[in-house]
């Protein structure tokens, strides 16, 4: 597999992200691939806080929610998926599959030894994180979780907003991170847009972000639709632990009414907190979905 690394400058002066990134080259099965991880707050915390990006972010989406974690307590894992943010990038887009992301994080789970897991998941965050409790040795591992605009993908047929997304990538091999994310927050200040960037110095680096669109489950011979399946059976009849929403509501994807039958498929799930003006990339009013979120958790009996 051959693959490329963003060079260390382009990550440098990141604005409101002072994190070191933790590399590891030795997970089982992507031996000869760096993965770059945060990896903060004490490691015999009581709660950690996995924080799994989605496309075409890294974890530098989750800088406004990683002090909140961090000043509760909490220990805050956040890696960058292959081909995203600060760890290596393969340069075939078919080098890119469900099971390869997939198997990425059971297998950075189990290096790290990650227990008392707060699963935090938004977009392919999603998709990918709420499949792994169903894994035997991932069963106890996650206490808590807090979901963003995602969804179980168990094959069927796509919104028509997403239809548009996945047809629109497609069409731009050469996407504009630093740009799509502007134009979806508005709020950015040029340097944060920058910092979306900051990991494709030139479209050879954008093989993740041309891929992820396509892999999505929508149609039921594809890769994951079990593994989405037996997740959602977990989550609506297993799931023991709290759990906390929060979704944007001007998302075009993932719409209130996709939410909200996201919200009813898990069980225990309190009503989700709506944020009217958030679109898809709902981490970037990060602060105040953190904070309700551990309010929510202190708040719900222990199950």
């Amino acid at each position: 597999m051959v693959a490329l690394r963003t060079p260390e400058g382009r990550f440098a002066d990141l604005p409101d992200f002072p994190y070191a990134p933790r590399y590891l080259d030795d997970l089982p099965g992507f031996e000869g691939l760096r993965a770059a991880v945060i990896d903060e707050g004490p490691k015999a915390a009581e709660h950690v806080f996995l924080c799994l990006h989605g496309e075409p972010t890294w974890s530098y989406l989750y800088r406004k929610m990683i002090p909140v974690f961090l000043s509760a307590g909490g220990r805050v894992v956040a890696p960058d998926f292959f081909g995203f943010g600060r760890s290596d990038k393969p340069v075939n887009d078919a080098d890119y599959s469900f099971h390869f992301h997939r198997n990425f994080l059971l297998a950075l789970i189990r290096r790290l030894e990650l227990h008392r897991i707060t699963l935090v998941v938004q977009d392919w965050g999603g998709l990918l994180g709420l499949t792994l409790p169903v894994e035997a040795d991932m069963r106890g591992r996650v206490d808590r979780l807090i979901v963003m605009n995602t969804a179980i993908a168990v094959g069927e047929p796509a919104s028509a907003g997403f239809a548009a997304w996945r047809s629109f990538v497609a069409r731009s091999p050469d996407l504009g991170v630093g740009g799509l994310m502007k134009r979806a927050v508005p709020q950015l200040t040029p340097a944060e847009a920058a910092a979306y960037d900051a990991p494709y110095p030139d479209q050879r680096y954008k093989a993740g972000v041309r891929a992820f669109p396509q892999l999505v489950m929508t149609d039921p011979g594809m890769p994951g639709v079990g593994e989405s399946k037996a997740a959602a059976a977990f989550w609506a009849k297993e799931w023991t632990g709290k759990s906390f929403m929060a979704c944007g509501g001007a998302d075009p994807v993932f719409d209130a009414a996709h939410m909200e039958a996201l919200r009813a498929g898990i069980r225990g799930c309190p009503p989700a907190l709506v944020l009217p003006e958030a679109g898809h990339f709902t981490q970037e009013w990060g602060q105040e979905i953190a904070r309700k979120a551990l309010q929510s958790f202190a708040a719900q009996p222990r199950p």
